[in-house]
């Protein structure tokens, strides 16, 4: 049988390894059949004549034999008269060329052969991984085809970032016309906003809507640890678009090789992201008017990208796109309904007022879990209980099954806390819906919840935050008044969470603070809010005003505080329907 060659490689490194442990083995075996003594103890026995016969080596300890059969080992003296002292005393000497000395040069020129041939054998892989990674990456994009399936109609919403997108649907397939009125078209769109709200599909839709190849690749394909592997992949990128004629290229996540670059020789201004960031800067740069090519990127860190992408001639356009509002929420409800078997009594616009701050991939995650929880059951349609099941799945998680281990106890706590928020919400925010309150634990780790829905605003006012932050507080604020200052729980701590970012952003970010004035501390601090002691104090100051202004909210409405907890402690969940009884009440 014929062996391969990195058959033979592992073959001789696996014997120079077998060698190098037998060899030291048996050294260590030997070393360890000789009895150690001290020299004066030596030189006694040989005065006796209890020494057999010794063996001389320039070695640092001598061996021997004693009369009795034992072996033995002592400090070598290397004086130039020991040799005569010892055949004066009728002890029979042998004379060696260091034979430990040998074992350890052959053990030592064993090992060193062994680590040549593993780094040579490493460094061979590792050419020709990089060797393999180039061929992998001169192949981008021949699995892409023509994209015809996706176009706008397929994607409901964010209008402005479409129509943006449309006038380059004329431009990819008529650039000659673009050209003859001395028109230069962008040549890369930049798409930017929170996860999910449908970059993407944007960017497959505009190749779809031109009936033009689509290449997709993401920011982190580039990112190699071999040098000059990121460059050459985005010049392979370029040449296969050039190779298609008229297409668009969509790279997501651009924020991973586009981050902005360090100056000084410390960060290494010819690493290989910086290289790989040239290549893409310069492949842009080289497109000329009328080739009909599109570069779309995608991101969510926009503020971390290098200006030198940004500026005109690269990513000319920068789009956001953000979450949807009410209208195109529903619009976003009713397309990812359209294959679904969705009952009558489904109120798709009851649900987009609910969804507030869902991206479209939440929505569609919503109406895709509906339908699973409605095959589960072997429904025949998705009803609204299936809907209101799913989304308070995907918000808070599953509810846990056994609540055995819960004690009345601590489910006293939570209906407290929970009937806090809601209370609060509704007394300071009346636009505000609450839609639910709990107190079923979760998979999520929640105890409870209380889902309190604000109204679609552009903006938020100071009085609007300040309500917010006291909402947050409802739930700490309810356990001391009814348990005592001494009995509060850890179940605020999210709450605090929230509440301390809010007050922050109030102080650090909108200038919102009277005292701390219209500055914006995250700028002139550098983003290290958390040591600067005022900033620190002026938050305290704030979230104790909220909260003694929660403790009077509450305090004056005791007696609707008791009743939705004891409502809750009842039925455990509450709609919003309930809600607004107790209060009406």
């Amino acid at each position: 049988m014929k062996l391969s060659k990195k058959m033979k490689v592992l073959l001789v490194i696996a014997t120079i390894v077998l060698v190098s442990t037998v060899s030291l083995t048996t050294f260590f075996v030997k070393q360890n059949k000789y009895q150690e003594i001290s020299y004066t103890e030596f030189m006694t026995n040989v005065k006796k004549g209890n020494i057999k016969n010794v063996n001389l080596s320039d070695d640092s300890k001598i061996t021997g034999v004693t009369k009795d059969g034992k072996n033995f080992k002592t400090d070598n003296p290397r004086s130039e008269d020991f040799k005569k002292q010892l055949l004066e005393s009728k002890v029979k000497v042998e004379e060696t060329n260091g034979t430990s000395f040998v074992t350890n040069t052959f053990f030592l020129v064993m090992t060193l052969i062994g680590f040549v041939g593993i780094i040579h054998f490493s460094s061979k892989n590792s050419s020709k991984q990089a060797q393999k990674e180039m061929t992998q990456m001169s192949s981008i994009g021949n699995d892409n085809d023509v994209s015809t399936k996706i176009t706008f109609d397929d994607v409901a919403g964010n209008e402005e970032a479409k129509e943006n997108l449309r006038e380059l649907v004329d431009f990819i397939q008529n650039p000659e016309k673009y050209q003859k009125y001395g028109a230069r078209m962008p040549r890369g769109v930049l798409l930017y906003g929170a996860p999910g709200t449908g970059k993407t599909l944007l960017a497959k839709a505009l190749a779809g809507e031109a009936g033009v190849p689509f290449f997709a690749v993401t920011g982190s394909d580039f990112i190699q640890i071999y040098a000059g592997v990121g460059a050459s992949r985005i010049r392979s990128l370029f040449k296969k678009a050039r190779e298609a004629g008229k297409c668009v290229i969509f790279i997501d996540e651009i924020d991973a090789m586009g981050k902005k670059r360090k100056s000084g020789l410390a960060s290494g201004a010819s690493d290989e992201s910086d290289r790989t960031l040239n290549a893409l800067l310069t492949e842009m740069s080289g497109f000329k008017g009328n080739e009909g090519i599109i570069v779309i990127g995608a991101t969510n860190r926009i503020d971390t990208l290098d200006d030198a992408l940004l500026r005109p001639g690269r990513f000319d356009r920068q789009i956001e796109v953000g979450l949807p509002d009410v209208n195109a929420r529903y619009k976003i409800l009713k397309l990812h309904s359209k294959n679904k078997p969705i009952s009558q009594d489904v109120d798709l616009k009851k649900v987009a007022y609910q969804t507030v701050y869902f991206s479209g991939a939440k929505l569609e995650s919503l109406m895709n879990e509906s339908a699973m929880i409605a095959a589960k059951h072997n429904d025949l349609n998705i009803t609204m209980n299936h809907i209101d099941k799913a989304f308070y799945t995907v918000v808070v998680g599953e509810e846990k099954k056994d609540r055995s281990s819960i004690s009345l106890e601590e489910k006293s706590i939570t209906a407290y806390h929970e009937a806090g928020h809601a209370l609060v919400a509704k007394l300071t925010c009346p636009k505000n819906r609450v839609t639910k309150v709990s107190i079923i634990p979760s998979t999520k780790g929640a105890g409870g919840f209380s889902m309190n829905i604000p109204p679609d605003k552009m903006y938020q006012t100071k009085d609007d935050i300040k309500n917010h932050i006291m909402i947050s507080l409802g739930g700490r604020a309810a356990e001391e008044i009814v348990f005592g200052k001494d009995n509060i729980t850890t179940g605020a701590s999210n709450d605090l969470e929230r509440s301390t970012n809010m007050a922050l952003s109030m102080i650090s970010k909108f200038g919102m603070d009277d005292e701390a004035g219209l500055i914006n501390y995250e700028i002139a601090l550098g983003g290290n809010l958390g040591a600067n002691n005022y900033i620190i104090d002026r938050t305290r100051f704030i979230l104790k005003e909220m909260y003694d202004k929660t403790l009077d909210i509450l305090k004056n409405n005791m007696n609707l505080l008791e009743k939705i907890t004891q409502n809750l402690l009842e039925k455990e969940t509450l709609d919003e329907d309930e809600i607004n009884n107790i209060l009406e009440n």
